[in-house]
């Protein structure tokens, strides 16, 4: 059996070295080539290393293990992959004999007949600001309440817009602060802004957060990371299999931490679009 790793720029070769004891052959690669056959691939990284490599995942149906080595790691944690321990169990098991493998779904969003593929959360408005943000932080900083320090950053920076979404067969048209689409129930390191999502329900799940005042607004931040949020009247919680947005102005959109285009856009889901590598006991449930 050959399989394939993927390193993000700046995780050692070295970390692969726990992964050869199960008497595989693994090639260290940029990029998945064509048409090689693996086996299985390995991922190193964060959210953003399993994002730009999902086009040939996605394309190759090739069994797929994250091991979080990035700054988030949310993805990896939806999984049931909480650290490296978690994934050489999860790697040992699946060369064995391959039985812990699942089929889970993937966002797609759509730009005409472009389309770019996501894992875990896209989101419109003051949370793609709050992305931008953290993205020109320094790693380390990055990877230790960076994201909630971006988020407090741009909530200052960010005056709500007037959105329009259209999902489910209603339309919403309204001033918001931010708009986010999970396939997974968290980004930006542990904030559970879809805590209801699951990621083989064929569904998307969407958090709207409609005008309020910023004072309340900052003092709801922290309550992300427990799913709290969903009690505040100004936010909207539903789920669709597609959804456009819309805005008056402009705005960006970051899926899985990565700059991904603007408004408007149209996001779906596909079913049963990735095949990764779980621990024994499987992903866990939506909150857990």
């Amino acid at each position: 059996m050959i399989a394939a790793a993927l390193l993000h720029p700046d995780v050692s070769p070295k970390v692969v070295d726990r992964f050869r004891s199960s008497g595989v052959e693994i090639k260290i690669l940029d990029h998945l080539e064509q048409p090689k056959n693996y086996s299985a691939a390995l991922i190193f990284g964060g959210d953003g290393t399993v994002h730009r490599h999902l086009p040939q995942l996605h394309q190759q149906k090739i069994p797929t293990l994250v091991v979080p080595t990035g700054s988030g790691n949310d993805f990896a944690k939806a999984l049931g992959i909480r650290n490296a321990d978690i994934a050489v169990r999860a790697w040992k098991k699946f060369c064995l004999d391959g039985n812990n493998v699942k089929e889970i779904d993937l966002g797609v969003i759509k730009f005409g007949n472009h389309e770019i593929l996501f894992c875990c959360v896209a989101g419109v408005g003051m949370d793609a600001e709050a992305n931008a943000r953290a993205n020109r932080m320094p790693a380390w900083l990055k990877g230790r309440g960076g994201y909630v320090l971006a988020a407090l950053q741009a909530l200052f920076a960010f005056k709500s817009t007037e959105m329009t979404i259209i999902a489910g067969g209603r339309e919403i048209r309204q001033s918001s602060f931010f708009i986010a689409v999970g396939n997974a129930l968290s980004y930006g390191g542990g904030m559970k802004v879809t805590p209801q999502a699951t990621l083989d329900d064929g569904l998307l799940d969407i958090c709207l957060v409609s005008k309020m005042n910023k004072l309340k607004l900052l003092c709801w931040v922290p309550t992300i990371f427990f799913g709290a949020h969903l009690r505040l009247k100004e936010v909207e919680y539903f789920q669709a299999k597609q959804i456009r947005i819309d805005a008056e102005h402009t705005l960006d959109l970051y899926a899985d931490g990565d700059y991904a285009g603007r408004t408007p856009v149209e996001i779906g889901i596909i079913p049963r679009a990735l095949r990764v590598i779980v621990p024994v006991q499987g992903f866990p449930e939506a909150g857990a």
